[in-house]
């Protein structure tokens, strides 16, 4: 069965975590996980480092859906674990998933764990502000 699992939530609550552990099975990868987070991911003499850029957020999350695109198209089963805060910004990944026709797990994390990108509490505090709760039941599925 085709599956897109969206993961949802604030800055240190989880989401990579889970997204990693739901790829694996006892026979190895079994999903394509994507995260708009991947983007800022550079290779900087030979080693891997974080170089957020806010000016760059609007590629960042339009390479993540074309990812996700790629991956339907090829079959597989996919996880998407970005903030998604709001209805609008998980609708597009619903769309994907409908043309597609593939199930959709909604999952929302709120462990309290440090979020690793350093993102200030100000601004973390600013998305728990505007999270909006969400099911399935709020999209055309």
């Amino acid at each position: 069965m085709k599956t897109l699992t969206i993961i949802r939530g604030v800055c240190g609550s989880g989401k990579s975590t889970l997204a990693n552990a739901l790829q694996w099975t006892d026979k190895g990868i079994n999903m394509k996980v994507f995260e708009a987070d991947m983007y800022f991911m550079k290779d900087v003499d030979g080693v891997v480092e974080y170089q957020f850029d806010h000016k760059e957020l609007p590629r960042a999350h339009a390479w993540c859906k074309e990812q996700t695109r790629q991956a339907m198209r090829e079959g597989y089963s996919v996880v998407v674990s970005n903030t998604f805060t709001r209805k609008w910004e998980i609708e597009p990944y619903i769309d994907l998933a409908k043309q597609f026709g593939y199930t959709v797990q909604l999952i929302t994390t709120e462990a309290p764990f440090n979020n690793i990108h350093g993102v200030p509490s100000d601004v973390v505090q600013s998305m728990k502000d505007r999270f909006e709760t969400l099911t399935l039941k709020d999209f055309d599925l």
